[in-house]
């Protein structure tokens, strides 16, 4: 019997092509605002919990009361002492922040901007926007003095406010033409202020990568909508508070943030980004819903729950090469 000349010479055929592993699937979640104490404690509980890392997008306001920081703070084209979320209410409110934002930033979450009075930038130049950012990193600074414990200010903080911030969302995802040089300025590593259909990969513009929340089918219609607890928190009751429904709306995000999930575990495994804010919306339905999303899925093989700054770390070996216009 003839044997194929491959066998005959002792050679093995060669194997199939191996195709290359996959990427592991990652999940971003982030917190806009960063204020409620109750809701940081809960946070970082959480991550303990599942292994995660989380980006909190801290609002300036909140490091000072209108008394005293809010005398200093004018937001561009708005008068002195103004804020579209308020400001601390006590020096007390305001050593409990910090001592969480120190805990979350040794526990290596991802502390952003938020810029600080959550004011619509759409019209800001390039120096405006500066001039918001230089704010932050003023009110970042002396936040414990602000809370009047400026002698228990830990070592490395002054480093931190003025190194260690290295992300920015635009309050209400509003952005101008003057933004994105403002961030270069600033030396910000990312922004994440965009939105796209879907799941995508951050887009480099003028060197600086920029990620977007994903909209994502919802509801019986599956209808799309941005991955964003205020977003659904308008679709599920327009905006207005219904604890009555509490549970029906937790059951419809979880079912959307799951759904979502598994098409990208199962396909390209493009990064999954979430959005929250430190409030409890339609009876914390939100809240409930990403505790049980996050318990379920952070410790599934091949998952990584991270932070913006560490999902940017990990996109530029993971997806090194992948086909997607303008991405990393």
């Amino acid at each position: 019997m003839l044997l194929p000349a491959c066998l005959a010479l002792g050679v093995l055929a060669p194997a199939a092509e191996a195709q290359a592993p996959r990427p592991p699937q990652l999940v971003i979640v982030s917190f806009d605002g960063a204020h409620d104490n109750a809701l940081w404690s809960r946070s970082l509980d959480l991550a303990t919990r599942t292994h995660a890392h989380f980006t909190y997008f801290l609002s300036c306001t909140f490091l000072m009361t209108k008394k005293e920081g809010g005398r200093a703070y004018a937001a561009p084209g708005h008068s002195v002492g103004r804020s579209n979320v308020g400001f601390a209410q006590s020096q007390e409110e305001i050593a409990l922040r910090v001592r969480h934002i120190w805990q979350a930033h040794q526990a290596g979450h991802d502390i952003g901007s938020h810029a600080c009075g959550h004011f619509d930038g759409k019209d800001w130049t390039k120096d405006d926007w500066s001039r918001e950012f230089a704010a932050f990193t003023q009110a970042l600074g002396g936040a414990w003095e602000a809370a009047g414990i400026q002698s228990e200010e830990p070592e490395g903080w002054q480093d931190f406010a003025h190194h260690g911030i290295h992300g920015f969302r635009a309050p209400y995802l509003s952005t101008s033409a003057g933004l994105l040089p403002a961030e270069q300025a600033a030396g910000f590593a990312y922004d994440a202020s965009l939105v796209t259909k879907g799941p995508a990969l951050p887009v480099e513009e003028d060197g600086l990568p920029r990620f977007g929340l994903p909209t994502i089918p919802e509801g019986p219609s599956s209808r799309r909508v941005i991955a964003m607890d205020y977003n659904l928190f308008v679709r599920h009751s327009m905006g207005v508070e219904n604890k009555k429904d509490s549970a029906l709306f937790e059951e419809r995000t979880i079912a959307a943030y799951r759904a979502a999930f598994e098409a990208q575990y199962a396909g390209e495994r493009v990064p999954l980004q979430l959005g929250f804010h430190f409030v409890e919306m339609n009876g914390g339905a939100y809240w409930r819903a990403l505790e049980r999303f996050l318990s379920e899925t952070c410790g599934r093989e091949d998952v990584a729950c991270v932070s913006y700054a560490e999902a940017l770390e990990r996109l530029k070996s993971d997806h090194a090469g992948r086909p997607a216009q303008g991405a990393l």
